[in-house]
């Protein structure tokens, strides 16, 4: 399951060859979980298939799925920032989700120098997948929507919105574009949705 949670869409055959398992046994495996509603299933996309033959199908965690790895870390996590909310107030718990996404825009700078063919949402999507929120970027009508398909703080978020409140200045920042949530995994969703507006694509230069 922790597997499962911090990839997101993987087949039977990736987490056999992760496990030293046949793909039978992780088959059944991940039975077991399906039926305890812990994951879901998808036949694997076209752009991601290699070959002829049957589509491989993927497998991602429920948000009960989630829930059942991080209820013990996340009820730590609460009791960590209430007690900050206690010592410091309002404006503690603020600085405390303001410093944690000032990592994400130090390393946004970072990729964007190091990769300029970027656009600054790849670049973006890029960073927080590496911290475990296997984001995307699709194309839309007006825009793009940023699509973060894992939350690792799914309980924080929902007990405090000031961490995608924070989230969500720092994407407009780093964006340069005023962006919108449509939808957060916080409030039940089953993805973090972000619409980007036209411009948001680097200016060749």
């Amino acid at each position: 399951m922790t597997y499962v949670i911090e990839h997101g869409w993987t087949t039977p055959s990736r987490l056999a060859q992760e496990f030293g398992l046949t793909a039978a046994a992780i088959r059944r495996h991940l039975g077991y979980l399906r039926n305890a509603g812990l994951v879901t299933v998808r036949p694997q996309p076209m752009v991601a298939r290699s070959g002829a033959g049957r589509p491989a199908q993927q497998y991602a965690a429920t948000a009960r799925g989630r829930d059942s790895v991080a209820h013990a870390y996340d009820a730590l996590a609460i009791d960590a920032v209430e007690t900050l909310r206690r010592i410091g107030g309002e404006a503690a718990v603020v600085s405390f989700f303001e410093a944690r996404f000032a990592a994400v825009e130090a390393r946004f700078a970072e990729r964007m120098a190091s990769r300029p063919e970027l656009t600054e949402a790849e670049a973006l999507s890029q960073v927080l997948t590496e911290d475990g929120f296997m984001a995307g970027v699709l194309p839309i009508g007006q825009g793009e929507q940023l699509c973060q398909h894992n939350c690792p703080y799914p309980a924080v978020a929902q007990r405090f919105p000031e961490f995608c409140a924070a989230e969500t200045a720092v994407f407009s920042r780093l964006l340069q574009s005023h962006v919108q949530r449509l939808a957060t995994i916080a409030h039940g969703d089953g993805v973090c949705t972000t619409n980007i507006p036209f411009p948001v694509t680097k200016e060749n230069t």
